[in-house]
Formats: structure tokens, sequence, C-alpha cells
């Protein structure tokens, strides 16, 4: 019993010495005031980067071989311009940033996507051109709210916390181990354990790092001089599109009307910022 209860101690003082130590916020607030603080301590920014770039280049050496990147010159020209004009606005969160090694590609895809991974690789997939048609202010809606990910270091922090959860169920399974006498039984809590920290860690956080996302992109493309309204406008186009989606209590997305409620919320704080920035182009 002694030793039972000394492993169940040591098991759960190491995760809350895990969950609990080197949060930081990893951008400025900005005017939209994103002040969290994110448990990045188990991944260096180095790491998430590196893998970041190893998966991007990946992707350019599949999409090359396959002849579907950047295959319409203009576009590809026209998504590299208004990102371009969105980086140069990243010093307002985080002025590192703007000496990331960026890089801009579009591939040919069904799927209405972007994305931006850790140190700045854009992709953007011709599913989103041509499905949604968006307007260069809807464009930056999109590509801004990437960048933001970026900025926020999500994956990293996603990385950090898949490695708290790795360890936690590792240290269940071990408890239920030793106080059952049955490596059955450590399995199925581990199998059982991964699915409650899945929808208890992840989920949430995801949610979290999705509206962060549309506030610090909103302000983005607003300080670029591109109108935030056309993020209401884009949302309602990807609405538009239809299809079926999962309850929004389980999806890691909001959902498009809780969304647009939410960006409507912001516009007071970023509409001043695009005034000015229109004066001053």
């Amino acid at each position: 019993m002694m030793k039972k209860t000394i492993l169940f101690t040591l098991v759960t003082a190491s995760l809350l010495q895990l969950s609990g130590c080197a949060t930081t916020s990893t951008t400025q607030a900005g005017a939209v005031g994103v002040e969290r603080k994110q448990y990045v301590g188990l991944v260096s920014e180095k790491e998430a980067e590196e893998q970041s770039a190893l998966a991007y280049q990946q992707t350019i050496k599949e999409a090359q071989g396959k002849k579907t990147l950047n295959t319409d010159s203009k576009e590809t020209q026209r998504v590299r311009n208004i990102a371009n004009r969105l980086i140069a606005q990243v010093g307002s969160f985080r002025p590192d940033a703007l000496k990331w090694k960026w890089e801009i590609n579009v591939m040919e895809s069904e799927e209405v996507n972007a994305y931006c991974m850790a140190g700045g690789k854009i992709m953007v997939y011709t599913g989103l051109l041509e499905k949604i048609k968006p307007t260069d202010d809807e464009l930056a809606a999109v590509m801004g709210h990437e960048i933001s990910h970026a900025l926020r270091e999500h994956v990293r922090e996603q990385m950090s916390r898949a490695k708290v959860q790795q360890y936690g169920l590792l240290g269940l399974a071990a408890v239920v181990g030793v106080a059952t006498n049955n490596a059955d039984n450590a399995n199925t809590a581990l199998a059982l354990g991964g699915t409650v920290a899945s929808v208890a860690l992840t989920l949430p956080n995801s949610r979290t790092a999705e509206h962060e996302a549309d506030e610090i992109g909103l302000e983005l493309a607003a300080r670029a001089a591109y109108n935030p309204q056309a993020a209401i406008s884009l949302w309602n186009k990807m609405g538009a599109l239809g299809g079926s989606k999962p309850p929004e209590i389980l999806s890691t997305h909001p959902s498009d009307q809780s969304r647009i409620a939410d960006l409507q919320a912001m516009m007071p704080k970023v509409m001043p910022l695009y005034q000015a920035a229109l004066k001053a182009k």
C-alpha cells in the first residue's frame, strides 16, 4: 500500500509541476488585447520552427513533383503581395518575427484552406481561392488569421501540451498497473485516458487559439490597410458552402455564427487602425 501511495504522489506532483511552470505570452497584447499566458515549456521555439520547416519543405517537394505548386503566377503574386503587407505589420505583436525566413506559396488543392507554420511558412490552397473567390480584403483576413497562429506559437503550445498529456498517460498507466498488478488494466487506462485528455485538454485550448488568431488577424489586416469588416463577409461565404459540421462544443473551430458575433464585437478596436492606415497610405 505504501508503494502505491508513494508512486501516486510522485506522479501527481510531477504533473502539477509540468502544468504549472514555464508559462509565457509569446506576443505583445496589441490593440486587441491578447494577453493569455501560454504553456510552452516542454518544446523550444527552435524545435517547433525546425519541425515546421521540415514538414513545409516536404510539402513543397511533393507539390513540385506533382506540378501543383504556384501554377498561376498572377494569383501567386497576388497572394504574396497581400502576405507581405501583413508581414510588415507583425512587429506590432513581436518584432523578432520581422526577421523570420518567411515563405509564401500557393498549392493546387480542392481543400478550402490555408496555413502558416511556425517560423512563417505560408501555404494557400487553390480551393480557397476558387470556391470562396475572396476579395483582397477577405484574403487578407484569412492570411492574417493564419499568420497569427504562427506569431502566437500555437503549434509549439500544442506540442508542449501533447508532451504533458503523454507523460500524464504514462503516469496513469503506471499507477493503475501497480495498484491492480495487471498490465491489461494499465493499457485500458492508457486508452481511456487518451480519449479523456483529448476532450479535456486539447479541444478547449484549440478553440482559444482560434479566437486569438481571429483577434490578432483583424489587427494585422487593419494595420495593413485591409478592411477588417471583410472578415465577416468571409465567414458568411464560408458558411454558405454548407456541408455537415460537428457541434461547436466538440469542434476546435467556433461555429460560423459564434465567430461572426465575436468579430463584430472586436470591430471598435480595429476600425480606427484601419482608418489611420488608409490615411497614411
